[in-house]
This record gives C-alpha cells, sequence and structure tokens, in this order.
C-alpha cells in the first residue's frame, strides 16, 4: 500500500472500536456483528497492517449494498433503525477502506457522495460518543479538494426585502413570552404570526449571501425537487449537489424550478446549524418534551407548496425573502377535497390561491386565513391546520416541529 495521508490516520482515530456500537448490532445480524467487528479491529491496529484488507473491502462493501437493498424494499418508515444504523457504519468504514488505497481529488468527490447517503439513508445519531465528531471532520477532509469546488461566477448576495404592510388574517404577537405563547397559540391551537422572535439568528445576516452558502455546503449532496409543486404531474426527485442547484436556481433565468423542501439538513451540514437557534417556543409542552425535526426549505421565487396539512406543531421561520401563506382550519377538511391514497393523502386537491367554486363547491363553505410572511417571522401553526405556502421571492425558511 502506498503511504498514508497523515491527517487521515488522524482522522481514522475517531472511528468506533466494536465495544463502542455493539448495542445498535442486535444479536441476529451475526453478518454484520462479524464484519463490523473486523473492520474495527482493523482501524484500531492501522499501523500493523496485519489484516486483508482487500477481502475486508470486499466484505464491506456487501455489507453497504445488502443494507441499502434493505432500506429501498418498502417505505422508508418501516426501515428498522438498525438496518439504517449498520448501513451508516458500513459506509464510514467503506470511505476509509477507499481512502487509504487513495486520497486524490476523485476518490474524496466519490467517497463524499458515500457520506452523504449515509447522512441522508442511514442513521447516524447516537451513533456512538465520537460519531459526530467524525461526521464534521470527515466532511471537511473530504472537501478539502483545493479549485475543484470552484463552479463559475461567484453567486449573487441577495438583497434584503423590504417590509411591508400587509394583510394578516390571525393574530400577531410581538416576541411573546413563553407563559403567553402556551396560553394564546399552543393550548388555544391557534395560529399565530410571532414578530421579532429571530433577530439573534446569525443567519438573517448570513444566509442571503449565497457564496457563503456555497463554501459551507456547496460539496453536499441533498434531494431536490423538481418542479414548483409537488402535487402536479411534472414532479420529481433527484439528488444533486448543493452548488449544482444554487447556481442552476440563482444564476440561470431560464431553468426549470427546484425546490429544497422538507430536508433535514442541519443535521447534515452542522455548520449551518450553527447559525441558527431552536426557538424555546418548542419546548412548551414541559410534562413531555419531545425532540424537534428540523426542516429546511429553499428556492427561488414561484417554489409552491399545496394546501396540506403536518401532523405535528409547527414553528415555520424566514430567513430571508418572503412566501404568500394561505389557511385553513381543520374543521373544514371534509370540504377540502384532500387526494385520495397514502401518498397525497394530506394534500388538497385545490389551488388556494385560485379557487375554482365550479369544480369544487363545497369550498363556498370554507373561510380561508391569508398572511404574508416576511423576513425575522416565524408562523406558529397547529397540528392539521391546512396551509398552502407560496415564495414570492428567492426564499430560505426553517421548519421546527414537535410534539
Amino acid at each position: 500500500m502506498c503511504a498514508v495521508d497523515k491527517s487521515l490516520l488522524q482522522l481514522a482515530k475517531l472511528l468506533p472500536e466494536f465495544e463502542d456500537i455493539q448495542h445498535v448490532l442486535p444479536q441476529q445480524e451475526i453478518e454484520a456483528r462479524y464484519i463490523l467487528q473486523r473492520a474495527a479491529k482493523h482501524f484500531k491496529q492501522l499501523y500493523s497492517m496485519n489484516d486483508d484488507v482487500e477481502e475486508l473491502g470486499y466484505l464491506v462493501e456487501a455489507l453497504v449494498d445488502k443494507n441499502w437493498e434493505r432500506i429501498h424494499s418498502g417505505h422508508f418508515s418501516q426501515v428498522p433503525l438498525t438496518t439504517r444504523q449498520i448501513y451508516a457504519l458500513g459506509c464510514y468504514y467503506k470511505i476509509f477502506l477507499l481512502l487509504l488505497i487513495d486520497s486524490g481529488v476523485e476518490q474524496r468527490e466519490r467517497c463524499s457522495v458515500i457520506l452523504d447517503e449515509a447522512l441522508l439513508l442511514g442513521c447516524t445519531e447516537n451513533l456512538y460518543d465520537q460519531s459526530n465528531e467524525l461526521q464534521t471532520a470527515l466532511m471537511k477532509y473530504l472537501d478539502d479538494i483545493g479549485d475543484k469546488n470552484e463552479v463559475g461566477k461567484p453567486l449573487p448576495i441577495l438583497k434584503a426585502v423590504a417590509r411591508v404592510a400587509c394583510r394578516c388574517d390571525i393574530p400577531q404577537l410581538d416576541t411573546p413570552s413563553l407563559s403567553e405563547f402556551r396560553a394564546c397559540c399552543y393550548d388555544a391551537m391557534q395560529p399565530t404570526l410571532l414578530l421579532n422572535t429571530l433577530k439573534h439568528w446569525p443567519a438573517l445576516g448570513k444566509w442571503r449571501d449565497l457564496n457563503y452558502l456555497l463554501k459551507v455546503a456547496g460539496n453536499r449532496t441533498v434531494p431536490i425537487e423538481i418542479g414548483s409543486n409537488y402535487a402536479s404531474d411534472e414532479w420529481s426527485q433527484q439528488l444533486v449537489k448543493i452548488r449544482d442547484f444554487l447556481y442552476r436556481q440563482f444564476s440561470d433565468e431560464d431553468t426549470q424550478v427546484e425546490y429544497l423542501a422538507q430536508h433535514e439538513l442541519f443535521s447534515q451540514i452542522p455548520a449551518l446549524k450553527a447559525d441558527i437557534c431552536i426557538p424555546d417556543y418548542c419546548s412548551v409542552n414541559t410534562e413531555s418534551p419531545s425532540s424537534v425535526d428540523i426542516k429546511a426549505w429553499l428556492g427561488p421565487k414561484l417554489t409552491v407548496s399545496p394546501l396540506h396539512t403536518d401532523p405535528k406543531h409547527n414553528l415555520l421561520c424566514q430567513v430571508f425573502g418572503c412566501k404568500r401563506i394561505i389557511l385553513a382550519a381543520p374543521a373544514d377538511t371534509a370540504n377540502l377535497y384532500a387526494h385520495e391514497g397514502e401518498f397525497l393523502g394530506n394534500t388538497s386537491q385545490i389551488d388556494a390561491a385560485n379557487l375554482d367554486f365550479e369544480h369544487f363547491p363545497l369550498l363556498s363553505k370554507v373561510r380561508f386565513y391569508e398572511l404574508l410572511l416576511q423576513p425575522g417571522d416565524c408562523l406558529y401553526l397547529p397540528p392539521k391546520w391546512w396551509h398552502y405556502v407560496r415564495s414570492n421571492t428567492p426564499s430560505f425558511s426553517v421548519s421546527f416541529w414537535f410534539e
């Protein structure tokens, strides 16, 4: 084997010993336990190199492929957590085995894709004590490939959207206390526009410079929605590099609309998570605290989320740009013509921005509420409230779903 990059050897020290990961491996996963134990032992004794690296590489590759097939054999929500954890661990070892052979630019690009797939499909949370540290350090190592990441001219710095006085059909509260939020919003199940609650977020000043997003996140692979509306027949999804998405959507005028929507970007890119804060309002239910699901929504103007519902409480926070939002209460569900079937069962067939009373006569019974979500605003949405969202400008929103 050729000489190994010393920084890679240092990174390998962050890989787990088998004792660190055996708690996520059921006893019946005999094959996975054998391969991962052998891989952990190999990297613990890396300097002696007394293992058959080629054979170990085949075993790890087979483990990754097998669990990739398991993940894709049914609905993602039904995939056992252990399958996703085994897949993630296999990807970690696969990356290091590839880099020990070749740590050049093309190999790092390949390994970067593998790491993103581990984060997207696997489950890296609480795998072992140093898992997050390994993820961050490995991401930095793989992205350190010089001019290969430079693409074309600089991206624009988006102009700040001037705040305007406009229609708002729901209550507005200016930085409410936690007790006020609980009484007026959470317990009352009342959609509310919360003002001046995000002023301390570094993201408000940093993310409009798309070159910052390019530098921090450009090499990551993410799922992108193709088409402005996920309920349309033309809609599809594709895995792309964030840098390619940014250049297409914010530099080219005639490109098809793409949307980075409902993606757990901040677990994938911890550096971006440092630019935001989980609102205190997410901890309002202290009797039964739960984890918070953080989702990113980044796209050009004219992206649309059709009228739909979510099962959890939601704080939709606007970082830059503005969005037109139309709401309807859960009590009107029977009049909103939800699609049939599991995939779109929470989505209405109507265009909330252009009501068609001839084809959907029950809409005459529905009361709709409208507002404009502007930079720095936070919209509280209780579970099961219908909401339509359309970006009037290039936009970055962050949603926090909680129980």
